[in-house]
C-alpha cells in the first residue's frame, strides 16, 4: 500500500472509502488491499473486491488527492 501512495501520490489506505466514476453512475467502495501496484476495491453491494488502477476514475473520500 505504501508503494501505491508514494508512486501515484494518492491517499490510499486499507479501509479507505472511494467513489468510482467509471460506471454509468458513480459507486462507492472500500479499499481492501494493494497488489501489483494496483488497488483491490469492493464496491458497495458487490460480494468480491475487484482490481482498480489507483488514479483512473477514483475519488478518494478519506483524504486529499
Amino acid at each position: 500500500m505504501q508503494y501505491v501512495r508514494d508512486y501515484y501520490k494518492v491517499p490510499a489506505k486499507r479501509g479507505g472509502r472511494v467513489r468510482y466514476t467509471g460506471d454509468k453512475e458513480p459507486r462507492l467502495g472500500t479499499i481492501t488491499a494493494a497488489r501489483g501496484g494496483g488497488l483491490r476495491i469492493r464496491l458497495d453491494g458487490d460480494k468480491w473486491a475487484m482490481p482498480f488502477h489507483p488514479t483512473w476514475e477514483l475519488e478518494y473520500l478519506d483524504g486529499a488527492a
